[in-house]
């Protein structure tokens, strides 16, 4: 697949390396040229550095990775309000929380997710890789039960379809988990997350073990 990258930190280059490594074209597009092509330079594979507008246009997906109060900017940069991501899944990983707390900083029943959408129009917006940190996916994909669940929501079948593939490309399974009208309950989860682990409490150990609908078949 033909992937853009929007960003060029630490979940840019994990994800980045992973999809190139599975035989992707990418290419990286971020606010600063020199650091684009940086990034590139050391993902090597192929990678290319491009300008932001260029990392969108003729893509299969494109993954949104800057931080949640850089998205508005950078679908400015992108000129997404011009419909240039019209059907195009566009990935959303960005957690608007408050540092070390948690909390979400979006407005009462508001998400990250429908407000990219409301940035992008036409664009099939899926959140994902919203819950791991950029390390989860620097290393080679495995399987069997050390794989991790990536949850997700989209409107679009398809979008979910190309972004559940790239999700088994990094080594990880994907769930998806509804529309993205449930898409805010995958962001409060992720506060959650944050949270317990900022207050010094390993977040596994908050989450029950249920045996999966397939188990208890």
């Amino acid at each position: 697949m033909r992937i853009g990258i929007l960003g060029t930190g630490t979940l840019a280059a994990a994800l980045g390396a992973g999809w190139a490594r599975a035989g992707h074209d990418v290419a990286i597009g971020g606010r600063s040229q020199a650091k684009a092509e940086k990034l590139a330079e050391r993902l090597g594979h192929g990678v290319i550095a491009v300008a932001p507008r260029e990392a969108v246009i003729g893509r299969d997906a494109v993954l949104l990775a800057v931080s949640w109060d850089g998205v508005e900017d950078m679908m400015g940069l992108v000129g997404a309000s011009d419909g240039l991501l019209e059907g195009t899944p566009l990935i959303d990983p960005t957690n608007a929380v408050a540092h070390g707390v948690g909390a979400l900083l979006t407005e009462h029943g508001e998400s990250m997710a429908s407000r990219i959408a409301e940035l992008a129009p036409r664009a099939h917006v899926v959140k994902a890789f919203h819950l791991f940190p950029a390390g989860q996916w620097t290393s080679s994909p495995g399987g069997g039960p050390s794989r991790v669940t990536v949850a997700m929501c989209g409107d679009d079948s398809a979008a979910l379809q190309i972004v559940g593939e790239l999700v088994r490309d990094v080594g990880g399974t994907p769930a998806i988990l509804g529309a993205l009208d449930r898409v805010r309950q995958l962001e409060e989860v992720a506060g959650f997350i944050i949270g317990l682990a900022f207050a010094g409490f390993d977040p596994r150990s908050a989450v029950p073990r249920v045996p999966s609908s397939a188990a208890l078949n």
